[in-house]
């Protein structure tokens, strides 16, 4: 029996406006919004079929304008949305990422840890992989959530990776499976800095 090839784009959003610290409604700043044409270029030629987003603002905006150019609809899931910190805005934000990824339960009140954050958006991730299968897809997401889906594929994605990326945004990841078995994850810079781009 023939294998069928699914490749997924995942792409982190684009700038927020960090005074916003409400999650789901986070817009994209100036920036952030003139940065949408990268996504969009970047985008254009790889045959789409179907374009997925995690609920949060930032991240359906994001791909909403190559969506459009497309003529496909940006279809929200749940389980896509960006890892839930806590009941509180944190100032060290550093330290507070820092030990989540060295401790994969580790959570606050509230919050949830990464293995919570990788089971729901590999779930997500799987649903997509049955409904779409054999098709070019995009995801939009989000720094940490797109990096424990890394993770999950490839463990040795940890703590310093997510360091050189936590400030690229917006940012572009393909994945290309086999049936469900991953083959292939390239990260891409969508600023043209380095063409295709992986965290060493």
């Amino acid at each position: 029996m023939e294998e069928t090839m699914t490749t997924v784009y995942f792409i982190r959003h684009a700038e927020p406006n960090y005074s916003n610290h409400d999650d789901m409604s986070r817009e994209l700043s100036d920036k952030g919004l003139r940065d949408r044409a990268l996504v969009a270029e970047f985008l254009r030629d790889k045959h789409i079929h179907a374009v997925l987003s995690s609920p949060c603002k930032r991240a359906v905006d994001t791909i909403s304008d190559f969506a459009r150019s497309a003529n496909l609809e940006v279809q929200t899931a749940a389980d896509f949305r960006e890892r839930k910190v806590g009941g509180e805005w944190i100032a060290d934000f550093h330290a507070f990422c820092k030990k989540q990824w060295e401790n994969f339960d580790y959570k606050l009140p509230g919050g949830e840890a990464l293995n919570e954050v990788q089971r729901r958006n590999i779930r997500a991730l799987n649903a997509a992989l049955n409904i779409f299968n054999g098709k070019n897809i995009v995801i939009g997401s989000h720094g940490t959530a797109l990096s424990t889906v890394i993770n999950y594929y490839d463990p040795s994605f940890g703590y310093s990776h997510f360091e050189k990326i936590k400030n690229l945004m917006p940012w572009a990841v393909k994945f290309v499976f086999e049936d469900t078995v991953c083959s292939e994850i390239q990260p891409y810079d969508l600023f043209g800095l380095c063409g295709p781009a992986a965290p060493k």
